[in-house]
């Protein structure tokens, strides 16, 4: 998952990325509106968390705008606006989600896990293929019932992987939803991580990679046989 958070407290809002990070969520932060509107229209995100009060395009703006592109993402509102006036004009703005400041982190990243479920369809917190069990919410992966200990950045990577259900994710499209906007389109840092990942899951290989498009979870056994 990757989020976008608008957020003008430096510090709150690097203490929250750090936090969602060990999460395995990637976070970019916009300390104002006009940054915000610049990383919406360059990167896709899979939730926008929306402070109300940031200098520029305000939270609100932000909202409306986020509703009139039609591209259906969530919006939480993570505000200190926290009358019930102020709730109720956040959600007719289109806000899907509210929580006032001060907050515990635990509670956004229950919440963030939330939207993200319902933004899937009812997507369900345990998905299996291929032999393979992912808890999204207890962050644990068992293979034919053995259990298997990730990075948090392997989870990422093959969070993206088995949400797909077969269908083949590009190089590229895991850079954009596993890592945030500092990593390098240049590295290699995915190439190593799918690597790394396929020997955690042990053989026999299940992550198939596709000459020249991208990488897979295979579906049957012997899957992963063209991996690089």
């Amino acid at each position: 998952m990757r989020v976008l958070i608008v957020e003008d407290e430096p510090l709150l809002a690097q203490a929250v990325r750090d936090g969602l990070r060990l999460e395995a969520i990637a976070a970019d932060i916009a300390g104002d509106g006009d940054t915000a509107l610049e990383l919406l229209s360059v990167n896709t995100y899979d939730i926008a968390v929306l402070d109300r009060d940031v200098p520029g395009p305000s939270g609100d703006e932000i909202a409306e705008h986020i509703v009139a592109s039609g591209s259906g993402m969530p919006i939480l509102m993570l505000t200190a606006a926290d009358r019930l006036d102020d709730k109720a004009s956040g959600f007719g703005l289109g806000a899907d989600d509210y929580l006032t400041k001060p907050f515990d982190l635990r509670e956004l990243v229950l919440r963030l896990r939330a939207l993200d479920r319902r933004r899937a369809h009812s997507r369900p917190p345990v998905r299996e293929i291929a032999g393979l069990r992912l808890d999204v919410f207890r962050r644990e992966v068992y293979r034919d019932g053995r259990y298997v200990a990730l990075t948090r950045k392997q989870f990422a990577v093959l969070d993206v992987l088995v949400a797909a259900d077969g269908g083949v994710v590009s190089a590229e499209d895991l850079l954009e939803r596993a890592w945030d906007e500092n990593a390098d389109p240049f590295t290699n840092a995915v190439r190593i991580t799918v690597s790394a990942l396929r020997k955690r899951l042990g053989e026999p290989w299940i992550i198939a990679t596709v000459p020249g498009v991208g990488y897979r979870i295979g579906t049957a056994r012997g899957a992963g046989e063209d991996r690089d």
